[in-house]
């Protein structure tokens, strides 16, 4: 039986490529932090605990070798060669990196998003051979751009797909987007403010769509970056029209032609220009297509959010949201802007 190591399996992306995994005949090991204590999968999955950062303990888990490791956690340069120097012990790697490594060519990027002027301007949709940023240390994507590079540096000793997600969206999120529109109709809010028109379109991934790329790749070992998103990259104002429809509510939408007003309009989607990425590599090489559309994917998005939600503040919830999103439920300018 094929073997294989997934790094980071309880977190939302790992839960289900773990699943993914065993239902094609993989035996699987489950490395997390917490061991496997909220394990999802069946008495067939090997869960243990493993600090990322600890080389040592990262080599006993791989023991005599695997056929693959999947490594959802990986971040910079170092992870890199912590995982290249396994090469000769592991068969391949696929490695989770991020749509955020992509430069528009003109020095615009995810890093410069909130500068004047800043905002990319990415070509419709955006191919794997789009420039990245330089890699470095400065950032998250400069780091994972050196993650990227240091890996495919070292493919002909360890073959590597590397998958770039957009937003990510599913269960067990650390920032769930959906919650915009989830808690405001838990809240009775039947009003909303979307900028731009509410054509924002910033292309989601599906945790479980990510999975079965990882499963395709896993099949198929070489050296590949490959964009790991959905099929469809609905605009701000589909999503929640989708969610509405999931909760079984009606709303009113408030449209501003331009951009937010203050907190008012801003949502987790709201760009200025389109972040849609090229699917059409991964469709070519791998043979991909979508195991679940977006909005297929919401009513379990939207039950868990409802249940992470009962008698809970969300900024407990869902802290790296409300960090990133300090003012992503401040109703009473959205109030003002209603006034107006």
């Amino acid at each position: 039986m094929r073997t294989a190591v997934v790094i980071g399996a309880s977190g939302q992306i790992g839960r289900p490529a773990v699943a993914a995994l065993v239902r094609d005949g993989w035996e699987v090991t489950a490395a997390s932090r917490g061991g496997g204590r909220d394990r999802t999968w069946d008495d067939g999955v090997r869960t243990v605990r493993l600090d990322r950062s600890d080389d040592a303990a990262l080599a006993a888990v791989i023991g005599d070798g695997c056929d693959l490791v999947v490594d959802m956690v990986a971040y910079d340069a170092a992870h890199a060669r912590q995982l290249t120097s396994l090469a000769g012990r592991v068969g391949s790697a696929v490695v989770i990196s991020s749509v955020s490594v992509y430069d528009d060519g003109k020095g615009r990027n995810f890093d410069t998003l909130h500068e004047p002027d800043g905002f990319p301007d990415y070509p419709v949709p955006v191919p794997e051979t789009q420039p990245t940023v330089a890699p470095g240390e400065a950032s998250y994507s400069t780091r994972k751009a050196a993650l990227e590079r240091e890996l495919l540096a070292a493919a002909d000793r360890l073959p590597v797909t590397v998958l770039r997600p957009g937003a990510v969206h599913g269960p067990y999120s650390p920032l769930p987007r959906e919650l915009y529109f989830v808690k405001r109709n838990l809240d009775g809010r039947r009003r909303r403010v979307l900028s731009y028109k509410g054509e924002s379109r910033f292309h989601p991934s599906s945790a479980r769509n990510i999975a079965e790329l990882v499963r395709l790749a896993a099949a198929r070992p070489g050296a590949r970056v490959l964009n790991a998103c959905d099929g469809e990259a609905p605009t701000v104002a589909e999503i929640g029209a989708a969610v509405d429809a999931v909760m079984g509510v009606e709303t009113e939408t408030t449209l501003l032609d331009g951009p937010p007003d203050g907190s008012a309009g801003r949502t987790p989607w709201s760009v200025p220009l389109p972040v849609v990425f090229d699917m059409s590599s991964a469709e070519r090489e791998l043979g991909y297509r979508p195991v679940v559309s977006y909005a297929e994917s919401l009513p379990e998005t939207v039950g868990w959010l409802t249940d992470a939600l009962s008698g809970r503040d969300w900024r407990e919830c869902f802290p790296l949201l409300a960090q990133v999103y300090p003012d992503l439920f401040d109703y009473a300018a959205e109030d003002a802007r209603f006034a107006a």
